[in-house]
């Protein structure tokens, strides 16, 4: 949930301001719920509803980490520069369900995993600016799952706390392989119908997305939302018969109810 788009402006007063630290629990474990809205795929005009258990688990350790800015693995921290895993995951499609995809294969759910570089431009009491550079590989999630490329995101970051709450806003283009648009926007010659050509999807731009996050840690709940708008303006799959519009919006929230702690005890930044 913690994919954001950037908006506003950085004051100089904010960027000489030092950053806040507290003592927080090493780690934390909850559970709960949340509901989606997602669209089927990037560039469908349909979209599927998700009431799902959320679990909720922060670990605040010098190289493994779970916290809102996601799971990771820190490979280097240097003082403006991290580097650490990036991870992500995306819902299955039954083409059955989606007008445009009757009569294909199904969209399994996919696995997406690679590095991540952090670069800190700037920071402040509360906040921070970053670059961020993930580029990852990506599986799906199946009995026999299958490699089907690669996908980079390139973003601007910027994180604030305030009165509490987090928020969370970013944004950047998409960028994928041949073989991960093929995934989802290629049409078979066996898949034609009249209303359906006959489509290869090529490397490259896979548009841009927006993302805002909003979430707050309460004594004993936590709650979180997001809403993420996609734009495949320039996308080079866009004249695929599988995109029916070049934009989308996803949203969610999510409930907490966060019923362990450690004694132990760590400095956050």
């Amino acid at each position: 949930m913690r994919r954001a788009a950037l908006t506003g402006a950085v004051s100089m007063a904010a960027i000489c301001a030092p950053a806040a630290s507290a003592e927080r629990p090493l780690w934390e474990l909850g559970i709960g719920a949340g509901a989606l809205r997602l669209p089927h795929y990037r560039g469908s005009d349909q979209s599927n509803e998700w009431l799902l258990p959320v679990p909720y688990v922060v670990y605040r350790g010098d190289i493994f980490k779970a916290d809102r800015e996601g799971a990771r693995a820190v490979l280097l921290d240097a003082k403006r520069v991290e580097v650490d895993l990036s991870a992500a995951l995306s819902a299955p499609t039954r083409s059955e369900d989606s007008d445009a995809r009757r009569g294909m294969p199904d969209l399994a759910p996919t696995f997406e995993l690679g590095p991540n570089v952090n670069w800190t431009l700037a920071s402040g009491r509360g906040w921070k600016f970053d670059l961020r550079l993930p580029v990852r590989a990506a599986f799906t999630i199946e009995s026999n799952p299958q490699a089907i490329g690669w996908v980079a995101a390139p973003n601007l970051n910027v994180d604030v706390e305030a009165g509490g709450w987090n928020v969370g806003l970013r944004a950047g283009p998409v960028y994928g392989s041949r073989r991960f648009h093929g995934y989802y926007y290629d049409v078979a010659p066996n898949q034609v119908t009249p209303t359906r050509p006959e489509y290869r999807a090529s490397a490259g731009s896979g548009g841009a997305d927006w993302t805002v996050g909003v979430s707050r840690r309460f004594e004993r709940h936590w709650v979180g939302a997001f809403v993420r708008y996609d734009l495949l303006r320039g996308a080079t799959f866009v004249d695929s018969p599988l995109v029916r519009q070049r934009h989308n919006l996803a949203f969610g929230i999510a409930v907490s109810w966060v019923f362990a702690t450690s004694e132990t005890l760590v400095s956050v930044e």
